[in-house]
């Protein structure tokens, strides 16, 4: 963006009998984009009106100018204009002359286009461009290339040709197969522009319709830039804000250019110009082939499912991915809420431990279904396991175990525990947006109990309880992060998880992959987890969840709609198995 300024000016009036006054007068008016009072103090006003806006246009912004005049004889003055442009933290500076003559009823400057430069000429005009490195890429955690600048073709269709939408839909449908012709006549309600954008298309795309598309009455194609992903199954929620950090890189070490134009565009005189810094690529924690896999693997679902995966080491997020049915929703694996089930029974069970409630070796009651607080608990089919380790309570999912201890606890331990592991904490990521969940304040002993089975008012999005996992695995609250260099800033400072509530939460979850909910994953190495089933609405479809740790993998898998936690843990089995095998 260029900026301007200039120094205090007098006062005068338009019609001054002082050659200096008109002078400065032109260039007080020039700096405030007056462009009609400018051109008022010249001897050709259509002219000069005309000039001084092309050069404002060209320039984007006003010029920065002080003024100096030198008295000659009675009836002609001449002045020197010192003409400054304020570019970033570049200044363009220049002079100019103006001649002054005495019209009768007042000075004015006499017209000639080379008052606003030396070399500018009839017919020409200015011409300001930023000149920013394009070509700088967005990686991943290991170098690779995550977005890049690629050429794509615009494909566009004319009103007066609307007719041949049906036509125009087929061509494109190897490409793009839910294109069709009513969504394509669409584009024209509502306004009444000559001409619609139909699809960009990337190169390889566009290759493939191109004969077909360019054939047919009304469709219009033209070529430009844009910063895209490396591949076109390369894709994310997580990848929708990168492109604003990336500019904001190009933006901060662009060169620039100010030239003198001909009315064909071409160059006649090359004022200024400063060459682009050198510009880091945009390093990310994506990544590319986890990134890929968890698409995979959500893709071979045909319910909305999502997967949210993050480096407890670092906190960086390194894949979220959702399928489309998930997509028409918005990008809901990271912040959209559902209710946890059992998977919050990690964070119950964390607040049992530090509250001293419970014991890693306790042995705790699991009746297939039990009344606590007048509200009833079943188990799953109300299995019933007796009186067992609370690891195996864990491992089996025990609702009315949870439930139980829930109720031993203060009403805001389960609310405390959540942001220690970061459920419902706010983060300010730069790139993304995200919710990480709500867990209210139980006001009764009937919701404490419910919260503690992840159903009343607990609520968490796929981000959220991955952020908890990656907690867990650390033993500490993690701050998330996606942009290296970009700091996140959020409401809750990072606090220790105890080791004597880690390491036995851990040690549960390797359980529950071993002997307990969740043994179709046993096959995959280290992996400790929970599984949840989440009651909602008339509960004929619950959501099916799946959160674990495997290595320096915090993650959780939400099928909404799933029936159980079955298909999470399919979903899971197929994102895991090509990584840790």
């Amino acid at each position: 963006m260029i900026l301007l300024a200039v120094g205090t000016l007098s006062g005068c009036s338009l019609f001054s009998d002082s050659p200096e006054d008109t002078l400065r007068s032109f260039a007080e008016n020039l700096q405030k984009g007056d462009v009609a009072a400018a051109a008022g103090l010249t001897d050709d006003p259509p002219a000069a009106r005309a000039a001084i806006q092309s050069m404002f246009d060209g320039m984007g912004s006003k010029p920065k100018l002080s003024v100096s005049a030198d008295l000659v004889d009675d009836k002609q003055v001449t002045g020197t204009l010192e003409h400054r442009w304020q570019i970033r933290d570049d200044t363009v500076e220049y002079q100019t002359d103006a001649t002054l003559v005495d019209s009768g009823s007042g000075w004015r400057i006499r017209w000639q286009p080379a008052v606003l430069h030396r070399q500018l000429r009839d017919g020409q005009t200015f011409s300001y461009s930023d000149d920013r490195a394009y070509r700088t890429p967005v990686l991943d955690v290991n170098g690779q290339p995550l977005m890049t600048w690629q050429a794509v073709s615009l494909v566009d269709l004319d009103r007066a040709q609307i007719g041949s939408a049906d036509a125009l839909a087929r061509a494109l449908r190897p490409v793009e197969p839910d294109m069709t012709g009513a969504g394509i006549r669409k584009l024209f309600d509502g306004n009444d522009a000559a001409k619609q954008n139909v699809i960009r298309l990337r190169e390889s795309d566009w290759k493939r319709v191109q004969r077909a598309v360019q054939s047919i009455p009304g469709v219009t194609t033209s070529e430009q830039g844009a910063l895209l992903s490396a591949t076109k199954s390369l894709h994310s929620p997580a990848m929708s804000g990168l492109e604003g950090i990336w500019r904001q890189t190009i933006d901060a070490t662009a060169g620039w250019s100010v030239l003198l134009v001909n009315d064909d565009g071409s160059a006649a005189h090359l004022v200024d110009s400063a060459q682009p810094r050198p510009t880091p690529p945009v390093q990310t924690s994506i990544d590319r082939d986890i990134q890929t896999q968890a698409q995979r693997a959500v893709d071979a679902e045909r319910r909305p499912a999502m997967i949210v995966a993050i480096a407890p080491s670092t906190g960086g997020i390194v894949a979220v991915a959702q399928n489309d049915a998930a997509d028409k929703s918005g990008p809901v694996s990271l912040s959209g809420l559902y209710p946890p089930g059992s998977t919050f029974k990690t964070v119950t069970t964390a607040a049992a431990l530090a509250d001293g409630v419970v014991q890693p070796t306790s042995q705790v009651p699991c009746p297939g279904r039990t009344t606590i607080e007048g509200r009833t608990i079943p188990n799953e089919n109300d299995f019933d396991l007796g009186t067992v380790p609370l690891a195996t309570a864990f491992a089996r999912s025990c609702n009315t175990s949870m439930g139980a201890l829930a109720n031993k606890l203060p009403e805001n331990a389960l609310t405390d525990m959540a942001r220690r592991f970061g459920i419902g904490a706010d983060y300010d990521v730069p790139g993304l947006t995200t919710v990480t969940g709500r867990v209210p304040v139980a006001d009764s002993p009937a919701l404490r109990v419910e919260n503690g089975i992840g159903q009343g008012t607990v609520t968490v999005s796929p981000f959220g309880l991955a952020l908890a996992e990656a907690s867990l695995a650390r033993g500490e609250t993690v701050s998330p992060v996606l942009v290296d260099g970009q700091s996140t800033s959020g409401d809750v400072e990072p606090r220790k998880i105890p080791e004597e509530v880690t390491g036995p939460l851990r040690s549960m979850m390797r359980d529950t992959v071993t002997r307990g909910t969740a043994t179709a994953l046993r096959d995959v190495p280290g992996l400790g987890g929970k599984t949840g089933t989440a009651e909602y609405g008339d509960n004929k479809n619950p959501h099916g969840w799946f959160a674990g740790i495997a290595g320096d993998l915090a993650f959780a898998t939400l099928v909404v709609g799933g029936g159980s936690s079955a298909p999470a843990v399919g979903v899971t089995g197929e994102f895991l198995r090509p990584l840790r095998n």
